[in-house]
């Protein structure tokens, strides 16, 4: 109790919470970051080529044999890719791996910024609000799109890869929900969370209006 109380020191909560809007900050940042790594190229896939099969392939590098590489993303998916008869990657696998990657990484740089507003509004005083509530719902249900039903717009991504793909001998393949009801619980509970606030607020003006 006594350790609850500290925690629950105005003081420290507002000190905790410029840290974790920071810490969103740099969340936010390492996603755009790791987004634009992906549209250059270097994100991590299984390629099968002519030459064999190479784990920890990416776009940008001709030698696919991972000894020495620089920065490089990964998803928690497995991607296959096939090259084509030249044994070349198609542009639209490219442009697909992109867009694959993406599904993930954007709704979760809106959704930290959502984030970063709550501690902000909480190192200002503003704990209880309807706007926390707001932010809090709108965090939860971006992540919860991110987690039940990112995997399935990657799957129609990836059908729709091969789809325009039916005269050449390229392809890609994607196995999905590795991580799905890891995140889908915490989701869920972000969307209680803002509900209970909202149900506070409310009940608070309800009890000024009636004094």
């Amino acid at each position: 109790m006594r350790l609850l109380q500290k925690l629950a020191n105005e003081r420290f909560a507002r000190s905790a919470a410029q840290i974790m809007k920071f810490v969103c900050y740099y969340l936010i940042f390492i996603l755009v970051f790791c987004t634009v790594l992906s549209f250059m190229g270097r994100q991590i896939f299984t390629l099968h080529a002519k030459a064999g099969t190479f784990e920890g392939a990416i776009l940008a590098e001709e030698n696919h044999w991972p000894h020495s590489r620089s920065m490089t993303v990964l998803l928690d998916d497995d991607i296959h890719v096939w090259t084509n008869a030249d044994d070349q990657i198609d542009l639209t696998i490219q442009i697909g791996l992109s867009l694959i990657f993406a599904v993930t990484s954007v709704p979760m740089i809106f959704a930290f910024w959502f984030l970063s507003r709550v501690f902000s509004n909480i190192r200002n005083g503003q704990i209880f609000t309807e706007q926390n509530a707001v932010y809090l719902l709108y965090y939860g249900l971006l992540q919860f799109f991110a987690t039940a039903f990112a995997p399935f717009i990657k799957l129609l991504i990836c059908w729709f890869t091969n789809q325009t793909l039916l005269v050449s001998e390229g392809r890609m393949s994607i196995s999905v929900g590795k991580s799905m009801f890891k995140l889908l619980f915490p989701s869920i509970a972000f969307i209680v969370a803002a509900y209970i606030i909202h149900y506070g607020v409310h009940l608070q003006d309800e009890v000024d209006h009636t004094l």
